[in-house]
């Protein structure tokens, strides 16, 4: 029997382009730490199928590997932990708010 590795829903913001992450209470937020950690594999594939369907608020929805942090989920692979940072160029999205930029 393989084991389940846990997972959170990711997607893009349709309007912004803003990396989403699914919560347990249906919200979409941008921060890692607030998205729901599903630790089981059916319940993973009917949460990818939800946010699949909110077409008109996200895109490209997927299941990315995670594990529980002290303060929520942590990303467990780079790519993940990459775009919890936000954009790669400076002044918008996330990094809009760094106040040493």
């Amino acid at each position: 029997m393989s084991r389940y590795t846990p997972k959170v829903v990711t997607a893009n913001r349709l309007r912004e382009g803003d990396v989403v992450y699914q919560t347990a209470d249906d919200r979409w937020t941008p921060h890692h730490q607030e998205a729901e950690l599903i630790e089981d594999e059916a319940h993973a594939q009917m949460r990818l199928l939800h946010a699949a369907a909110q077409k008109l608020l996200i895109v490209g929805a997927y299941l990315a590997d995670a594990k529980p942090g002290p303060n929520g989920p942590e990303p467990t692979h780079f790519r993940e932990a990459f775009r919890t940072r936000g954009p790669s160029n400076y002044n918008h999205g996330k990094q809009a708010d760094l106040s040493n930029v």
